[in-house]
């Protein structure tokens, strides 16, 4: 006869058993066959799943691939991907000894002319998203590709740290606080990513003291390494928590014998400041300025200065914007976001007068160098917000005839939108595209 004892222990042994296979059932179920059908903004391969989106980084269209579930979401799910089933024709090997999760290299597993056909899709997709006034006439070209598919960028800036008693120096991977060593980085020229690790020995040779950001102990936290591509200057800029940091300065003595540095720079930040560089800088040693050169133009750049990082790109991507702009000698053309002058110097034979506008003062300071290295007479540069500068040289009487536009990451300001709507300027370019501009026209 079944005592109540007996009878409890058998339903706790059931209930036990239920919440096994449970988890055993909940634990299967993270592991989903996916069909892949695009690619997303981020070149995450997109699929469905239980009739919600999901996102799995690595994969390909016309993928079939083993994907782990890592969050669900009300409207999609993140996964990432375990294994590939049907592989992609279009797949090529990933660069060898290098991490995967190293942010810049989301599509370097697909073959370069798809990546190209990928750029074209997400301006079709955006237009589609946000469709602007009379977008379904719009002419989208086919992407014109680089002269060089590796070893393009002539900049680096490399986080160092010290990590279970040997230092690393290379890139955080996306969206975290773990810092990925990159001996290797194919992304990056040869010389930038050589001087960058000679650096780092250094660093170690002399003793120098490294940011420890969990304890915030000052140090060194990132080295930028910037090479000209016309006359292979490098300069090296350490960005430092804290002025003074021991061996400093004997470090900077070493850094200039490494083949082509020219410069070493200190650039001061703090814990508190979110961006990457602080706003002190000061030379430590060598010239003043590295030399590039951009359609027979010269352009002095100081370790602030925004410059493209593909010269030999820049080259396709200014003559492309120049040429759209279709500029004529009675206008006044203005440049936005205007670094150290690039553009503006670039159009000033073209046009009656040039006006840039830039927020940081050391890129202006090196545009107006820049218009006497290139005996430029007609443009001057204003340093400022383009949304506050703009609209109050526009209410004094400038004409706004011809504008371009090289706004950052998070585009245009809404203030700086609407001006654009108000005056119509006959003819202007802008890049990268945000889709800020497509909403609202």
């Amino acid at each position: 006869m079944q005592t109540v004892v007996d009878y409890c222990r058998k339903n706790m042994h059931m209930q036990k058993n239920f919440r096994h296979n449970k988890r055993k059932n909940e634990q299967k179920e993270k592991d989903v066959i996916i069909t892949i059908k695009r690619l997303g903004i981020n070149g995450e391969g997109i699929g469905y799943y239980r009739k919600k989106i999901i996102f799995i980084p690595g994969a390909l269209p016309n993928e079939v691939v083993v994907a782990k579930i890592e969050k669900e979401y009300p409207h999609y799910i993140d996964a990432s991907l375990v294994r590939i089933k049907e592989k992609s024709p279009d797949r090529v090997d990933f660069p060898k000894d290098v991490d995967p999760e190293i942010g810049g290299l989301e599509l370097a597993h697909l073959d370069y002319k798809k990546q190209l056909e990928f750029k074209k899709d997400n301006v079709l997709e955006a237009l589609k998203k946000y469709h602007p006034r009379g977008y379904a006439k719009y002419k989208v070209k086919n992407t014109i590709p680089a002269p060089d598919q590796w070893h393009y960028r002539n900049k680096a800036s490399y986080q160092i740290e010290r990590d279970h008693g040997k230092n690393k120096l290379g890139l955080f991977a996306p969206n975290s606080h773990r810092l990925i060593d990159l001996p290797v980085m194919p992304t990056q020229s040869e010389d930038t990513q050589k001087t960058e690790r000679e650096i780092k020995k250094l660093i170690e040779k002399l003793h120098v003291f490294i940011a420890d950001r969990r304890k915030h102990l000052d140090g060194i936290k990132t080295i930028v390494v910037r090479q000209s591509e016309a006359t292979k200057e490098i300069q090296v800029t350490l960005i430092t928590v804290g002025h003074k940091i021991k061996n400093l300065i004997p470090l900077a003595k070493e850094i200039m014998k490494l083949p082509n540095v020219v410069s070493v720079y200190q650039n001061e930040t703090d814990w508190r400041n979110p961006q990457v560089w602080g706003n002190k800088t000061e030379k430590l040693l060598g010239k003043n300025q590295i030399t590039e050169v951009i359609l027979d133009k010269k352009f002095a750049l100081s370790p602030r200065a925004f410059f493209q990082l593909n010269p030999i790109q820049t080259v396709n991507l200014y003559s492309e914007a120049l040429k759209y702009l279709d500029l004529t000698p009675d206008q006044t053309l203005i440049d936005a976001y205007s670094g150290v002058g690039t553009l503006g110097i670039l159009a000033a034979d073209q046009v009656k007068q040039v006006v840039g506008i830039e927020t940081i003062p050391e890129a202006v300071e090196d545009a107006k160098h820049n218009c006497e290295l290139n005996h430029i007479k007609n443009a001057d540069y204003f340093q400022g917000s383009v949304e506050k500068v703009l609209p109050e040289l526009q209410k004094g009487g400038l004409p706004i005839d011809a504008l371009i536009v090289d706004p950052p990451r998070t585009g245009l300001a809404k203030s700086l939108i609407k001006t654009l709507l108000r005056v119509k300027p006959t003819t202007f370019v802008i890049f990268p595209a945000t889709h800020q501009l497509w909403h609202k026209i």
